[in-house]
């Protein structure tokens, strides 16, 4: 994944951990379901609390809960999810934690870190900080470029690494990637954003997962690899370890043990009651992808659009010009031109072949556009895309590696992250003809490229060359 940076400073603290293979490949995508009041009510709540309690209770989740997503003190439906499996027989499944039963969550989580032995460590050699399951590793070593920790047969390893600043981090992505056709090494996930990469894979018998951060001071990192046999009881604490990870640590050293803040929800830090007695209800947006094919004209996902109090695309208003229920696309009319590259229309994709999707995710409060690694499918013998797509991700473009579109994603895709990654999922695309087909109707069109085709595109070259093209469908419900 391939982040592309457009609308100013941002920051994001990303967890994973390649538990990918172990999950099955979904069918194609159903239509999003209605939105959930209990869950608008529960981010409400959880969203009142400080920065640093909301990143303790998914830490906490982690342990107690099967939250498997990154501890960014954000709200979503892994959170949501992760809170009921916790309250289970204690209380509604309302996303809500009461203070005795957050106090309880602090206690569980606790006891299951210290039966692993889990402790914080400054790490003399790299400069990192970053949490060891010490009864899982209890043999530690040096290496030249850090700190080893082992199990006792050696079959779970954990290494940090750092090194001065001149390494190149693109470069060392690349290479990290790259694998030999007939190796059995698989890359099953990569993310390179401008200071860090993340690469996770697997071998015929283990797992891997690497992370490297750049600052001032160089490069540093860390690497997990494991035997699969081992997975079931080790994947929670690669998750845990991953959360815990500073490559650039600064302040002291946090409290070891339970000395985590309770904090009701819907209350803040001091106790006293917000004005009301509720924590204000943020804005409910629905967020999804819009591809232009004109000036002033942009093609998204309809479902996206339905029931919306005010619509904007690319920053304009817009409004729905028309809508086909067959393939689940709609037209919009743009308030406004936005500029963009234009774009051409390339043939069908077919099974197997590599292919870039563009769409937007959040983070630091606004959308950021992201390149995604994808491949041509079939789902229920229609085209589809093999993609690690999300929620909030529908309208996403795909395109061929000669930069031409292919399709888009019209249906919204199911949300589940395993460690804030998300799986490759089999997710129903929308053919050129049909696209086409839309745009015909209402007296639009795209350039159809014809002649063979190029050498391949990388995928940063790809969003180069079409990444202006596709911008954020924001709804307001």
């Amino acid at each position: 994944m391939l982040p592309v940076r457009r609308n100013g400073p941002w920051t994001m603290s990303m967890v994973t951990v390649l538990l990918l293979t172990s999950l099955g490949l979904a069918h194609a995508q159903a239509p999003a379901p209605a939105p959930n009041p209990q869950m608008a009510t529960a981010q409400a709540s959880f969203e009142a609390l400080p920065e640093a309690e909301r990143k303790a209770i998914q830490a906490d989740l982690i342990w107690a809960g099967g939250f498997t997503g990154a501890t960014s003190g954000s709200f979503g439906a892994l959170t949501f999810r992760a809170i009921n499996t916790f309250k289970s027989g204690r209380g509604p499944a309302d996303g809500v934690l009461p203070p005795a039963e957050r106090a309880a969550l602090a206690k569980a989580a606790q006891a299951a870190r210290d039966a692993a032995g889990f402790r914080l460590i400054a790490d003399d050699k790299t400069g990192v900080r970053i949490g060891v399951p010490t009864k899982l590793l209890p043999k530690r070593d040096v290496t030249p470029a850090g700190s080893r920790w082992q199990s006792a047969d050696e079959k779970v390893t954990l290494d940090t690494s750092a090194s001065p600043p001149g390494d190149n981090l693109a470069a060392l992505f690349e290479k990290a990637t790259t694998v030999n056709p007939n190796s059995p090494r698989k890359i099953t996930y990569k993310l390179l954003r401008p200071d860090f990469f993340v690469v996770t894979g697997e071998t015929p018998t283990g797992k891997f997962y690497r992370r490297l951060a750049a600052g001032p001071q160089g490069l540093r990192g860390f690497s997990i690899g494991y035997d699969k046999a081992q997975a079931a009881s080790v994947d929670k604490l690669v998750i845990a370890i991953a959360g815990s990870f500073e490559p650039f640590p600064s302040g002291p050293m946090p409290t070891q043990g339970s000395a985590v803040p309770v904090v009701a929800q819907g209350l803040p830090a001091g106790g006293t009651p917000l004005p009301g007695g509720q924590p204000a209800a943020r804005p409910n947006i629905r967020s999804g992808v819009a591809l232009l094919v004109g000036d002033k004209l942009a093609l998204g996902a309809a479902a996206t659009a339905e029931g919306c109090r005010s619509l904007s695309i690319g920053g304009r208003n817009a409004k729905l010009r028309a809508k086909d229920e067959a393939s689940g696309l709609a037209l919009f009319d743009l308030d406004g031109a936005v500029v963009a590259k234009p774009i051409s229309l390339g043939g069908q994709a077919r099974p197997g072949v590599p292919l870039v999707l563009i769409a937007y995710g959040s983070g630091a409060g606004q959308p950021q556009e992201q390149a995604l690694p994808g491949e041509g499918a079939e789902a229920g013998g229609r085209p589809a895309v093999l993609a690690p797509l999300q929620p909030g991700q529908a309208g996403a473009a795909v395109f061929d590696r000669q930069a031409r579109l292919v399709g888009t994603v019209a249906n919204e895709p199911a949300g589940q992250l395993v460690a804030g990654v998300a799986p490759l999922r089999r997710h129903a695309m929308v053919g050129g003809e049909a696209i086409l087909s839309l745009l015909a109707r209402n007296g639009a069109s795209l350039p159809v490229a014809g002649g063979q085709a190029g050498p391949e595109l990388s995928t940063g070259a790809v969003v180069s060359a079409v990444g202006s093209a596709v911008v954020p469908l924001l709804c307001g419900r």
